[in-house]
C-alpha cells in the first residue's frame, strides 16, 4: 500500500463499488428506455442488443468513474493517485502486451483444444445486431475504449486499493478482484469466466507490479480489441 494514501476498507470499498455499479446501471437503462421510447418492461433482450450494450458500456462508465473519483477524494486523497491513473515505463507497456499475447494463444489453444468455439455467441449476436443497425462503430468504441476503462478503474483501481492492505496480502486483492472481475461477465459460461479469471490475475498481478491502473486499461483493450476483431471477421 503506498505511503500516504488512505484508503477505505475491504468492505467498505466493496459496497462502494457496487453503489457506484449499480448506479452506473440505473442511469445506463433510464438511457436505453428513452433511446427505444419503451419502458423498461417492455424492452426486447438488450442482452444479445449490441446497441443496446453499446449504450449501457458508455453511459455507465462516466457515472462509475465519477462516482469512484469522488469517493477516492472523499477518503482525503488525489483520486487519480489513488485509483493507480499513473503512466506505465516503455518496458512496463511492453511487457504487458507481450504478456497478453501470450495468454491470448493459451486461451485460444484451450479453447480449440476442448472442442470450444474461440467466439461466444454473446459475441456473434452483439457484433451482428449492432452490424444490422449500422452502429458497429460504436460497439467498437463502447467494447474497446469504454469498457476497459470503467472495468480497470472499478476493480484494479479501487477495489485492488481497498483490498491491498499491507505487502503481504497483494495476492489477495489480485485474487479477489479477478473473481470479481470473472463474476461480473455473467452472460457468459463457465469455461469462459474461467478465462476471464485468468485475464483477471495478469492484469491484478500488472496493478500490483507496476502501481498503474493505465497499463491495465490499456491491457484490457488489447485483450477486447482481439476478441472484436476475432468476432467481426469469424461473422462475415
Amino acid at each position: 500500500m503506498d505511503a500516504g494514501i488512505k484508503a477505505w476498507g475491504r468492505f467498505a470499498s466493496l459496497a462502494f463499488a457496487v453503489i457506484a455499479l449499480l448506479a452506473g446501471q440505473g442511469v445506463s437503462l433510464a438511457a436505453i428506455s428513452w433511446f427505444y421510447g419503451l419502458p423498461l418492461s417492455e424492452l426486447p433482450n438488450i442482452g444479445s442488443d449490441g446497441v443496446a450494450v453499446a449504450i449501457i458500456i458508455l453511459v455507465s462508465t462516466p457515472v462509475e468513474v465519477g462516482l469512484l473519483m469522488l469517493l477516492a477524494r472523499r477518503a482525503g486523497n488525489d483520486p487519480l493517485h489513488y485509483l493507480g491513473l499513473i503512466v506505465p515505463t516503455r518496458g512496463q507497456v511492453v511487457f504487458g502486451v507481450a504478456g497478453v499475447i501470450a495468454l491470448i494463444v493459451v486461451g485460444n489453444a484451450v479453447s480449440l483444444l476442448f472442442g470450444r468455439d474461440i467466439v461466444t455467441t454473446f459475441q456473434s449476436d452483439i457484433v451482428r445486431t449492432a452490424g444490422a443497425a449500422g452502429r458497429l462503430a460504436l460497439l467498437w468504441f463502447a467494447v474497446v475504449v469504454a469498457a476497459p476503462i470503467g472495468e480497470e478503474v472499478l476493480f484494479r483501481g479501487f477495489i485492488f486499493r481497498g483490498w491491498h492492505r499491507t505487502p503481504n496480502d497483494a495476492w489477495t486483492a489480485i485474487v479477489v478482484t479477478a473473481a470479481l472481475f470473472a463474476l461480473l461477465h455473467v452472460q457468459c459460461d463457465w469455461f469462459v469466466i474461467g478465462q476471464v479469471f485468468g485475464f483477471g490475475l495478469f492484469l491484478g498481478w500488472m496493478r500490483w507490479a507496476t502501481g498503474s491502473t493505465l497499463l491495465t486499461m490499456l491491457l484490457h483493450a488489447l485483450i477486447n480489441f482481439e476478441g472484436m476483431l476475432e468476432t467481426t471477421l469469424l461473422s462475415q
